[in-house]
């Protein structure tokens, strides 16, 4: 089953555990040390984050190393940059309506 990257992105534990192996690649147990909770409830976490593909997995011996998948990262960017510049547009727009009303003010206050 592929999940939805933002299922990934929801949990707060999940979104820790990103940015520790945006730093290096972790095992199961080396993240778990980092929390409170069970290696079982880390391993769900991994699984979720595996299935969006946000994560890949590299045996090495006995130990699996788990690596984040930048590139989903990026999509992910890609796809917020179209309300990043949306939001930008209407703030300017905002911004042009209150500059308009200060000037009318001024202009109003000047005559009077």
């Amino acid at each position: 089953m592929r999940r939805d990257i933002f299922q990934a992105l929801a949990d707060p534990t999940r979104r820790a555990i990103i940015l520790m192996l945006a730093a290096q690649p972790m095992t199961p147990k080396a993240i778990a040390e980092q929390f409170d909770i069970t290696r079982q409830a880390v391993s769900k976490h991994i699984r979720v984050m595996t299935e969006c593909e946000l994560l890949s997995q590299d045996q090495q011996g006995r130990e699996i190393y788990y690596h984040l998948q930048t590139d989903k990262m990026a999509e992910m960017e890609q796809w917020l940059d179209q309300f990043r510049e949306l939001v930008a547009r209407r703030f300017d727009q905002l911004d042009q309506v209150l500059t308009q009303l200060k000037q009318q003010k001024n202009e109003k206050d000047s005559l009077a």
